[in-house]
């Protein structure tokens, strides 16, 4: 626990994490004050493409959680980035609407109609996905266009199991066209790294918590920071072998790791 006593800036995943569905785990809140009661930060950061930073403003707030913008980074921002610098003409952006709107309001050209002069196909976490949006994909990846996706998360918690995310419906895709994406989000460690930037805490007070190994215990070996692991959501200590991720430490829940670090303060 003394690496642990050291972290100021903690990485928060949110699905699986601190909530479910749109039910808040025991904890959460005891958490985030305990981080504020020690001078540190939080920044939420999420693989969830489907909604807007704004829609994820007003979801904690229902919550009891009162944040604004810069307490967040999602894999759309990080998106964005690499699609401001990559210079694309025209993309094509399989996603929700409030994932279009985003791209879309960054001064990015979108659209969501197939053309002939279309370089980039960009896919998020779509959660309004149709068929006609598949077979636009597969027609578009027939030609030799660059071909990004948010996030390569398999499965999204709810409340009632699982439902298929970003991943499940890049590898459909890929056994049609044989064409696979470049992934943005966790378990890439630019995320990571912007939130240190943005905070101005280094490594070795930075932590990023999850509930998946291969994306956000990922992000945070690949980013050289501590890990910690939370079994609340879809991953489990048996995933550790499976995926040979490692990760520092390990809660059952952010209740558990919040008692914890609140008796060693």
């Amino acid at each position: 626990m003394d690496k642990l006593k050291q972290i100021k800036l903690y990485l928060l995943d949110m699905d699986g994490t601190i909530y479910l569905d749109n039910n808040l785990f025991d904890g959460t809140i005891d958490f985030l004050e305990y981080v504020k009661s020690i001078g540190g930060r939080y920044v939420f950061l999420t693989n969830n493409s489907s909604k807007s930073v704004d829609k994820y403003i007003e979801k904690l707030g229902t919550m009891g959680i009162y944040a604004d913008r810069k307490d967040f980074l999602t894999s759309t921002d990080a998106t964005v980035e690499y699609l401001k610098k990559s210079k694309y003409k025209k993309i094509y952006a399989l996603g929700t609407t409030s994932f279009k709107e985003q791209l879309n309001s960054s001064g990015l050209n979108i659209t969501d109609e197939l053309s002939e002069d279309i370089d980039c196909l960009c896919m998020g976490y779509d959660t309004e996905l149709t068929y006609k949006k598949l077979e636009d994909a597969c027609i578009l990846l027939n030609e030799d266009i660059a071909y990004i996706a948010t996030n390569p998360d398999w499965v999204c918690p709810t409340r009632y199991g699982y439902a298929p995310d970003c991943g499940s419906v890049s590898e459909m895709l890929a056994r049609a066209t044989g064409k696979r994406p470049k992934f943005i989000g966790k378990p890439e460690p630019a995320m990571a790294e912007l939130a240190m930037k943005m905070t101005g805490f280094d490594k070795s007070e930075t932590a990023v918590m999850g509930d998946r190994l291969y994306t956000d215990i990922a992000c945070g070996v690949n980013a050289g920071i501590s890990t910690i692991f939370v079994l609340s959501g879809e991953g489990t200590k048996e995933d550790i072998e499976e995926y040979k991720i490692h990760p520092d430490y390990i809660f059952s829940n952010i209740r558990e790791l919040c008692d914890k670090l609140i008796k060693e303060n």
